[in-house]
């Protein structure tokens, strides 16, 4: 039985979710329940990084309990690695054994050591990977005798990756996974999810930094007010491939800009007017987050 949907989940996508619902009461709203996610489809495929992106509320860590198995769906069908989260049955410890999560936050084992935390969760399953190794990727060996307790922020959720690592998971959960991060940990980081990808981990993104998601991720989905509003690749996301350009220059002691599909002609045209030497031009296109704050409306 097992090995059949082994195969299965080999051989299709590692999440699969169609017409997802997940409806809560509620006696303000019309109907008396409120609906946290709203009938979304959604396809992650084997090997690949998807990135969730959101406004706080919008329906994120919904989706991702109910796939990790944490919440009963409504309605809808649900596939991960082949099997239906909701019901795993005697399933239950194989399905933990090929996922890994790294949760928002954790507080456990205070009084362990880094090193005895890893070993300990190890222990957990079947194919680990090697302890001290995990601990160096990322980033605690100084840290590898003090105990969780006294770990700063960012040094804590490098733990947390390490635990969600450890078991040497096909899937991966990762919900924001670089708060508390300094700049230069959050590169190492980005190192680090681009290895578990080129080594075949699938990986589940949850972030409010823009900037990851579009460092990481192969592609992202939007969801706000319980709906997806648009699955694409990071450069295309919203038509942003295709956005005008914006070029920017001084004149007369003030900033002047121009929106425009062919910003090369625009170029050509301000420097024959300024004799080859433009004022401080730029020429931008909407970034990520721009194109995301617009589709969301601008509230995060």
């Amino acid at each position: 039985m097992l090995d059949h949907l082994r195969q299965d989940a080999a051989m299709s996508d590692a999440i699969s979710i169609t017409a997802l619902r997940k409806q809560y009461p509620d006696k303000s709203a019309p109907a008396g329940v409120k609906s946290a996610v709203d009938g979304i489809d959604l396809t992650v495929a084997s090997g690949e990084i998807f990135a969730l992106l959101g406004p706080n509320g919008a329906g994120k860590t919904t989706t991702v309990e109910i796939l990790e198995g944490y919440r009963e769906p409504t309605s809808g069908e649900v596939r991960v690695l082949g099997f239906n989260p909701a019901d795993l049955g005697n399933s239950a410890s194989e399905f933990r054994n090929r996922i890994g999560i790294v949760l928002q936050s954790t507080n456990d084992a205070a009084d362990l050591s880094v090193q005895e935390s890893v070993r300990h969760f190890s222990k957990y399953y079947t194919n680990p990977k090697d302890p001290e190794e995990v601990i160096d990727a990322v980033g605690l060996r100084e840290k590898a005798k003090s105990k969780v307790r006294s770990l700063s922020g960012g040094q804590r959720r490098r733990l947390d990756v390490a635990l969600g690592i450890i078991g040497t998971p096909e899937l991966l959960f990762l919900d924001e996974p670089t708060t508390g991060f300094d700049p230069e940990a959050r590169r190492a980081f980005w190192g680090l999810i681009r290895t578990l990808r080129d080594a075949g981990t699938t990986i589940l993104l949850t972030t409010h930094y823009l900037d990851e998601a579009e460092a990481l991720a192969d592609r992202v989905g939007v969801i706000a007010n319980g709906k997806i509003l648009e699955i694409s690749t990071p450069a295309n996301l919203g038509g942003r491939n295709s956005a005008k350009a914006i070029v920017t220059w001084n004149e007369d002691g003030a900033r002047r800009e121009v929106h425009t599909d062919d910003p090369t002609k625009e170029v050509l045209r301000l420097s024959s007017r300024f004799d080859g030497n433009i004022p401080e031009l730029t020429v931008t296109r909407p970034t990520l987050e721009d194109i995301y704050l617009r589709m969301i409306g601008g509230g995060v």
